[in-house]
C-alpha cells in the first residue's frame, strides 16, 4: 500500500499558529502525527513524504523516523536541510529524491513537494502529488485546485495521517468546498 504526506513540520512550534493546528503545544502535534501515522501504516507499506518532515525540532530528525512504520521515501522539501545533514536519519529512508514518479495501482503519478503548473503525462490522466502550500487558500491555492488531478498531501488537510491516493482524493475535494 502506498500513503503520501507533506508538511508534517514534527518539532515545530511557529506552525501551530501558522496552520491553526489544533494542537495545544508542539508535543501533542508530534504524538499525534506519531499515533496517527503508526495506526495507519505497517512496516511493508510504501510511505511518501513530500517535504518538511521535520522542522525547527530540538529533537534530531531520527527521533521521529525511528518511531515510524514503512518503508520511508523523502521527496525533499525547502525545509529538509537538517534532516538531509543527519546521517543518522538518511539511513531511515528506502529513497531520496526532489522529484518522484510511481505508479500506484493502475494510476501514475508524480510527486514534488512544490505545486507544479505543469507534469508529464498531465493530459493522459497522471496525478500530481504536492505540498508546501500547507492549507492556505492564496492565489497558489486557487490555481492548484482547477488543476485536474493535482492533489495537496498537507497532513492538516488529510486528518493529520498518512493518506491513500484515494483518500487524497476524498479529502481535497472537502477542503476544496468548505
Amino acid at each position: 500500500m502506498n500513503y503520501y504526506i507533506s508538511d508534517m513540520h514534527l518539532g515545530h512550534r511557529n506552525v501551530l499558529k501558522y496552520d491553526k493546528r489544533p494542537f495545544s503545544n508542539v508535543e501533542e502535534m508530534d504524538e499525534t502525527l506519531i499515533s496517527n501515522w503508526n495506526r495507519k501504516v505497517k512496516d511493508q507499506d510504501d510511505i511518501w513524504i513530500l517535504g518538511d518532515f521535520c522542522y525547527h525540532s530540538e529533537r534530531e530528525p531520527a527521533f521521529y523516523l525511528k518511531q515510524l512504520k514503512g518503508k520511508k521515501h523523502l521527496i525533499v522539501g525547502n525545509h529538509d536541510r537538517v534532516t538531509l545533514s543527519s546521517d543518522s536519519a538518511i539511513q531511515y529512508f528506502e529513497s531520496i529524491e526532489r522529484m518522484q514518479h510511481i505508479k500506484d495501482g493502475k494510476e501514475n503519478i508524480i510527486m514534488c513537494h512544490f505545486p507544479l503548473a505543469d507534469w508529464n503525462a498531465k493530459r493522459r490522466g497522471c496525478y500530481h502529488i504536492y505540498g508546501h502550500i500547507h492549507n492556505n487558500r492564496d492565489d497558489i491555492y486557487e490555481f492548484m485546485k482547477k488543476q485536474e488531478r493535482a492533489l495537496n498531501a498537507g497532513c492538516m488537510i488529510n486528518h493529520y495521517e498518512p493518506a491513500t491516493l484515494e483518500e487524497l482524493i476524498e479529502n481535497n475535494k472537502k477542503f476544496q468546498s468548505q
